[in-house]
């Protein structure tokens, strides 16, 4: 690799800060802001949270350029490190101590996701009805809040929160989650991610959001599928999914005793 980028989030402390204690680490480093994005690199480095490599993850998946979450935020649930072992983390890039993994993305029209695209009504407060059909079947009708539909990436992020189960990015699917359905029968779909989704309504102005960042407004119905394009990932070795799993959302821990 000889070409770096190293993308920041301007909008979280430090960030800048930490590009710039990398981009010493590294030689023909370049440090790019996230909202201003450029191609032509061979490895980037993303810091700031989640989003930022959600963002990150959007456009270069196009070029097929892998990417390596730092993270400056809360979680960081796809971020391989931390300020504090930065050090260590860009050693084991230079000696190509890493893996690359493609994760599926979403696309409806010209817009990708690797998390999710969300359907909601305009009227803010209010159910909506929804007709959901696959590979243009009807399915069913939901009655509720709206449609999350995710990728495995997606699953522990909103889709995780409105009752979705947790899917490996290793699994060749796709889910569709109701967000609070006026029923008790309403359960999420894990279907193939061959198969193309369709949500319907009847009103006149409803909005998606692409990963909970872009939105905008359709009428009618939204087609959603697979993308033909994949971000991806570099990983470090000896980080999987189930230990990500285990240590950053705590899965299967039991409540501290007093």
């Amino acid at each position: 690799m000889k070409n770096f980028a190293i993308c920041a989030n301007n909008r979280i402390e430090n960030a800048f800060a930490t590009a710039k204690e990398l981009q010493s680490l590294l030689k023909n480093a370049q440090i790019l802001d996230i909202d201003n994005l450029k191609s032509g690199y061979d490895f980037v480095f993303v810091i700031g949270g989640d989003g930022t490599i959600l963002k990150a993850a959007r456009f270069y998946a196009k070029t097929a350029t892998p990417i390596f979450g730092v993270n400056l935020g809360r979680l960081g649930f796809l971020s391989q490190a931390s300020k504090e072992n930065l050090k260590s983390a860009v050693e084991k890039i230079l000696a190509d101590n890493f893996r690359t993994e493609k994760r599926t993305m979403l696309q409806s029209g010209d817009r990708l996701a690797l998390n999710d695209f969300v359907i909601k009504g305009t009227t803010t407060g209010r159910t909506s009805r929804f007709s959901l059909k696959i590979n243009n079947k009807f399915v069913c009708d939901y009655l509720a809040d709206g449609i999350i539909v995710t990728t495995p990436t997606g699953s522990t992020a909103y889709g995780l929160s409105a009752g979705g189960p947790v899917i490996s990015p290793h699994l060749n699917a796709l889910l569709v989650v109701p967000i609070c359905p006026h029923t008790l029968n309403a359960r999420p779909i894990v279907i193939p991610d061959t198969e193309t989704v369709t949500v319907c309504s009847g009103l006149t102005n409803c909005f998606a959001s692409t990963d909970g960042q872009e939105f905008y407004e359709f009428s009618g119905q939204i087609e959603i599928k697979k993308s033909q394009y994949c971000a991806k990932l570099a990983l470090l070795d000896g980080d999987d999914f189930y230990s990500v799993l285990r240590n950053k959302l705590h899965w299967g821990t039991s409540p501290c005793s007093k």
